[in-house]
């Protein structure tokens, strides 16, 4: 057994693409995508023609409404070759808007629903600011299912539970990279591994609450840089992994050093911890308290922002 079939064993493994063509080998339940791996596909030949296809087919319309019709285009083509549910991302430059992501969010699942998919197979990722977790909140009574995005605090985590969210997307390499960045030449790579990386510590701490209140919400850790941290959180409810690293995972024996889950609902449910509850002041004073998750969510917001507009001259030029 290789060391991607023993983690299927303890969690539901996710790719994190917009190349589907890669997904029929790692066989993952369900896919993620967001701008950036979307604007990646679009410029590889073989996915240009789906690009072009559907600007030609659509290029009387707003340039927004193309781009949500791209990106469902994309999820329908994961969706045939998955048997699960498929992430697809509402505009970054919404963030701060709540009533204008949820109208976008209708809107891609209108789209979904028009191509034959059903609600159930579809989350909508939304960024987890104030304003995307009300967005979610909303959506999430109107029955439509949400995966909240650019996850770095804890606080921001309590909230989408107290929204009753399908899915966070705890970023756990995005983490690492600050505290890394911010210790410089003091880093020991090997101290601050598995259990110890401040990522996968994060992932910890937010899947212990969770469980121990028994908040249905799943946790999807997500942005890994090497495949230490993915096994670090064997046991957590979903891992959504890169291409380069599922081909790392299934080129690994497990036979030498079985894999166990270090993420396990008894030891959180044993866990003697504080009940929180947040509202918009309390949470806005939480996470700027939290200077890495003020920081990464804020460049993670600019960066999917800033490929949304790239991959919006590129239709333009394709039209």
């Amino acid at each position: 057994m290789n060391q991607l079939e023993a983690l299927k064993q303890f969690t539901t493994v996710v790719a994190d693409t917009g190349d589907f063509h890669q997904l029929a080998q790692f066989q993952p339940q369900d896919a993620t995508t967001n701008p950036s791996l979307i604007l990646k596909a679009v410029q590889k030949p073989e996915y240009a023609p789906l690009m072009r296809a559907t600007v030609a087919q659509f290029k009387d319309r707003a340039l927004d409404e193309i781009m949500d019709r791209i990106l469902v285009r994309f999820g329908c083509e994961i969706l045939s070759l998955i048997p699960g549910r498929v992430s697809t991302e509402v505009d970054a430059r919404l963030s701060f808007d709540t009533q204008a992501t949820v109208t976008r969010a209708e809107r891609l699942i209108e789209l979904y629903q028009a191509a034959g998919i059903h609600t159930e197979r579809v989350l909508i990722k939304i960024a987890a600011t104030w304003e995307g977790i009300e967005a979610a909140r909303i959506l999430e009574q109107r029955g439509i299912h949400t995966n909240l995005t650019l996850l770095f605090s804890f606080c921001q985590a309590v909230a989408c539970g107290q929204a009753r969210v399908q899915l966070i997307s705890p970023f756990v390499g995005r983490i690492y990279d600050w505290y890394k960045k911010q210790a410089g030449a003091q880093w020991d790579e090997a101290a601050m591994a598995g259990a110890n990386d401040p990522g996968v510590s994060s992932v910890r701490k937010i899947y212990n609450y969770y469980k121990h209140f028994d908040i249905a919400t799943e946790v999807m850790g997500a942005s890994f840089r090497n495949t230490g941290q993915v096994l670090a959180l064997a046991g957590c409810d979903l891992l959504t992994i890169a291409p380069e690293l599922l081909a790392q995972l299934s080129g690994q024996d497990d036979s030498t050093k079985p894999l166990a889950p270090s993420l396990v609902p008894a030891t959180a449910k044993a866990q003697n911890l504080e009940r929180l509850l947040y509202d918009q002041a309390s949470f806005r004073l939480a996470l700027n308290e939290d200077a890495m998750a003020t920081e990464k969510l804020a460049e993670g917001i600019r960066a999917f922002a800033a490929d949304t507009q790239k991959l919006e001259l590129l239709m333009q030029q394709a039209a």
